[in-house]
């Protein structure tokens, strides 16, 4: 799927009216004052009309305030919280002709890195979010099967995970996140690298034949750049129409090895020229891709699952596909 870039005409005085951007804001990431303000200068510079205010919840992260958002008419949704506020929201605006912009706080800020969005420059993420262009990309549903055999249904847009990963953010102090950020995730992979317990599982990828695996961490990827410069997909891509699936199934220490000479080396230093890329070794005993538009998957047991970084309880099932092209995002004007 080549990548669609919606660019946004001059605007003739009906369009202009028909413009109408919301906030949806997590209390406790952003200033609101300072906020306010910010958005009320791009507005009147733009000639957008009022802009309208809705706030998160611990009850409530996103999709109630983004539902009002679209019935009270907006065409854009500024989010100004951290990835979870950003799932949320997307949740409901997936789907739908309103555009999503960011306004990244927080941690992770998962899919604003891996739109190459600016991660600390509020006044230029709030330009972008006035003027910029529209840009269509994937995003991936999943229905998640509990041990009472209740299913919930939600979207993720970076990342969903089985095994090490999600067993880390289950670890996370949410307090020491606050004061130390990522550090804090470094101090929950300690306590959980020593589990060597594996994910039994049986799995049917695209309708091919149900097949049953052993391994250490699953993770299915909408896009594939993490924090520190990470590169776990190099390839993958938010607007190509399907997912990445990474299976890490290391023995030992010699395992991790290859894994993270696969990760930090091909992918994060060799993927970055053209060269590099002609230089990559194919999959490794310990850590093998795939690629697919829908993931069938039961587990043995119930395991921890997590959903763009934030975990989701505990999954003994899942379904997962792409819907792509469904959500709209806004991106500079001069972005490629």
């Amino acid at each position: 799927m080549t990548t669609t870039d919606l660019h946004n005409d001059a605007p003739t005085e009906s369009a202009t009216d028909s413009r109408l951007a919301a906030v949806i804001y997590n209390p406790v990431k952003v200033n609101l004052d300072d906020l306010k303000a910010a958005v009320a200068a791009e507005q009147t510079a733009a000639g957008w009309p009022e802009t309208l205010w809705f706030e998160t919840s611990e009850e409530d992260p996103g999709q109630g305030p983004a539902r009002k958002a679209i019935e009270a008419g907006a065409s854009v949704i500024i989010v100004a919280g951290g990835d979870g506020t950003v799932r949320a929201v997307a949740e409901e605006v997936a789907g739908t002709e309103c555009a999503l912009a960011l306004l990244p706080s927080g941690t992770g800020n998962l899919l604003a890195r891996n739109l190459k969005l600016t991660l600390d420059d509020a006044a230029h993420s709030l330009h972008t979010a006035f003027t910029g262009k529209d840009k269509a990309i994937d995003v991936c549903r999943i229905k998640i099967e509990r041990a009472d055999r209740s299913v919930d249904k939600h979207v993720y847009l970076v990342m969903a995970g089985l095994g090490l990963d999600a067993k880390m953010l289950a670890n996370t102090d949410d307090g020491l996140k606050a004061k130390a950020g990522w550090l804090a995730y470094v101090k929950a992979l300690v306590a959980v690298g020593k589990d060597d317990s594996e994910l039994n599982f049986r799995y049917r990828l695209d309708g091919k034949p149900e097949q049953s695996l052993r391994a250490h961490t699953v993770m299915i990827g909408n896009c594939g750049s993490l924090p520190a410069s990470i590169e776990l997909i190099p390839d993958a891509a938010l607007d190509d129409g399907a997912f990445d699936v990474v299976v890490m199934k290391p023995k030992g220490l010699g395992g991790w090895i290859q894994i993270l000479s696969k990760v930090l080396w091909e992918n994060g230093v060799l993927s970055r020229t053209a060269l590099g890329r002609k230089l990559r070794t194919g999959d490794v005993d310990a850590l093998n891709y795939a690629t697919g538009k829908e993931l069938i998957l039961r587990l043995h047991r119930p395991e921890e699952i997590e959903l763009d970084g934030d975990g989701y309880g505990t999954a003994v099932a899942l379904k997962t596909w792409v819907e792509p092209g469904s959500l709209t995002v806004r991106v500079p004007s001069d972005a490629e």
